[in-house]
């Protein structure tokens, strides 16, 4: 156990910040965390090691922040758990019937899914992620995984080398101008060898990262989507259990990326999820992702299977929709990323668990080949009670020096020389294997990023590369649809080329001024709803006097520079209503009122801000939306 000590700000409070120690730290309980975790403890069981994972989660339950659509691939799952039927893992339906079309505003055009097109879905499971996330972290537990959930991760520590040292919580029973409470209490140190950051989707700590140690520097800018999803009940005549349908078209024009997905899940009661995505490449300001979700529900193929129904749960969430393109890099000295915080998802399949799981998993597996090369003892030396710790930093034993004599033998020599034979042999290892090197306290785990790359995860995403980008073209979405029909189905992702994103994508927003206002459609409190009423059914909820969790860098640029020349975006592509324009008490001008307690945690404001004056940083550990198996 370490303490550290940081200046006090308040004459009186305890200020000292409980530190614990471990070999592993993992930030996130989602699949790729949870995935990371497990595969450590089940190394290590296999290896008869000894390893101390510690996995902090911001949500105040494992899962409670997790939303997805979600279909799942169950290839990294059948590997992680090869035995997971029998373990009771919650995947429940099987997908039964893959359909896919293009909508005009009053009817569908159907497209084959043929065989060998990215999103068939032919051996999947349609499954509440939050569900599968919640048995992950029963999985994790049973195996030795210490689990903090309501813990959020708020700071990156560092050693004076620069390598990582591991995460500091936040702080708590804080006031909004700062002030303790009497309820105020530090946040932990977690250090460790390696810390895996698996945050999901523009993780606040991972961009800390990228610049620190100029991780982006090789690759094009990250692009994303947001998704929004709702439950429903619906009347059992309707119900077609296993049937997952996705469309693309109206009400979005060519030129916006985004689409559908309706899945009809098998758990006991009629019940369907659903959803839209818009990518946050979009260019009209006045474009609003919320209102398109509604206005899309009313479609005349859509609508029947809504009425009569009740919807139960809402939510949101940002999703990365880059692909191999914006992939940084991967490894740095202290620590590593893993699954949508660094952007693994396969967007043309619209899947991106199994490739986060995996990714996770990959990364357990180099961590722990690069742990072990570090021990020199083997599992029978180590079991002598007798015998001290055989290495330390800089140095080892070997020989009489530890104590190796076969004592009933009457002779020490022979097991003296093997000793001094093993130490070499081990030291040589270290020493010549690039993998195994490690010039910072904070251990280097550069395999990691190497074997990610000889995986079917980099084959799958390098085939996919040229989808998402080949939808810039004159013809938009069509454009892409095309691409895919001809060339990834006739090469499989093998065209000698990789097209280019056209930048981040706030910078994709026009000025106000050259767009057409967009009129949506008054909500019908039947199948479609007005914002504040979808967002009670998030659950979210923030304790309202704590400092504020979304902070401006310039108090002044909403007004004179997004409201001046976008007409306010915020107001729009934020789907919690955190952000609004509000007149001034004098009554001349508008202020930015920004109501944090409303926030579902899906980034798009720090993504999409075209001023990029936005910063999303966690609240305090339990804080955020309280999904139930979105």
């Amino acid at each position: 156990m370490l303490f550290s000590r940081c200046p006090s700000s308040s004459r009186g409070v305890n200020m000292e910040r409980f530190a614990e120690e471990a070999d592993v730290v993992v930030v996130g309980g989602g699949p790729a965390g949870l995935s990371a975790a497990i595969r450590l403890k089940q190394l290590a069981a296999e290896h008869g090691k000894e390893l101390r994972v510690c996995l902090v989660e911001k949500a105040s339950q494992i899962g409670a922040h997790t939303l997805s659509g979600a279909c799942l691939e169950p290839r990294s799952l059948e590997e992680l758990f090869p035995d997971w039927k029998e373990r009771g893992a919650p995947l429940h339906t099987p997908v039964t019937e893959d359909r896919f079309g293009i909508l005009t505003k009053k009817s569908r055009i159907p497209v084959p899914i043929l065989p060998g097109l990215p999103m068939v879905n032919h051996g999947n499971y349609i499954v509440r992620l939050g569900h599968f996330v919640r048995w992950l972290g029963e999985q994790a537990e049973a195996l030795g995984v210490e689990l903090y959930p309501g813990y959020a991760a708020a700071e990156v520590l560092f050693h004076e080398d620069g390598s990582v040292k591991g995460i500091a919580t936040n702080d708590v029973g804080i006031q909004k101008d700062g002030a303790p409470k009497a309820t105020f209490e530090r946040g932990l140190e977690l250090h460790a060898k390696v810390t895996v950051f698996a945050e999901g989707c523009h993780g606040h700590l991972a961009k800390q990262l990228y610049t620190k140690y100029n991780l982006r520097e090789k690759c094009q800018a990250q692009s994303y989507g947001i998704g929004l999803k709702e439950l429903w009940t619906i009347d059992e005549k309707k119900w077609k259990p296993g049937r997952v349908e996705h469309t693309v078209g109206w009400p979005l024009d060519r030129h916006t990326y985004g689409g559908s997905f309706l899945y009809h899940l098998n758990e006991g009661e009629p019940l369907v999820a659903l959803g839209f995505v818009v990518g946050l490449d979009y260019q009209n300001p006045y474009l609003n992702p919320f209102r398109e979700f509604q206005r899309w529900k009313h479609h005349p193929t859509v609508e029947p299977t809504l009425e009569g129904g009740k919807r139960i749960a809402y939510g949101a969430r940002a999703l990365n929709e880059g692909g191999i393109q914006s992939l940084p890099k991967l490894t740095f000295p202290g620590g590593l990323l893993v699954g949508c915080s660094p952007g693994l998802m396969n967007v043309p399949k619209i899947k991106g668990t199994h490739t986060a799981m995996k990714s996770g998993m990959l990364a357990s597996e180099a961590i722990f080949n690069q742990l072990t090369n570090e021990h020199l003892q083997s599992n029978t030396i180590g079991k002598i009670t007798s015998l001290p710790k055989l290495t330390f930093p800089g140095g080892l034993l070997v020989g009489c020096s530890p104590g190796l004599m076969n004592v009933p033998k009457i002779k020490g020599t022979h097991t003296a020389m093997k000793s001094g034979m093993l130490a070499s042999e081990a030291i040589f290892n270290q020493l010549t294997n690039e993998h195994l090197q490690s010039n910072t306290i904070g251990l280097d785990v550069q395999e990691y990023e190497e074997n990610l790359k000889k995986s079917w995860v980099w084959k799958e995403l390098y085939s996919v590369r040229n989808v998402r980008p080949s939808c810039h073209s004159v013809l938009g979405v069509y454009g892409g649809m095309i691409y895919t029909g001809i060339f990834y189905w006739l090469l499989r992702g093998k065209e000698p080329w990789t097209l280019k994103h056209p930048g981040p994508d706030f910078a994709q927003l026009k000025p106000a001024k050259d767009c057409t206002p967009i009129e949506y459609p008054k909500p019908d409190g039947k199948i479609s709803f007005d914002l504040l009423s979808s967002v009670a059914l998030s659950g979210t909820n923030h304790e309202h006097d704590q400092p504020a969790h979304l902070t401006l860098k310039d108090d002044s640029v909403p007004v004179s520079r997004n409201l001046a020349v976008f007409d306010g975006p915020e107001q729009r592509f934020c789907p919690a209503g955190v952000y609004e324009y509000v007149p001034l008490e004098t009554g001349e001008g508008s202020r930015l009122q920004i109501n944090a307690q409303n926030c579902v945690h899906c980034k798009t404001c720090d993504i999409k801000d075209p001023s990029q004056n936005i910063n999303w940083v966690v609240p305090e550990g339990g804080g955020g939306p309280a999904y139930n198996g979105m």
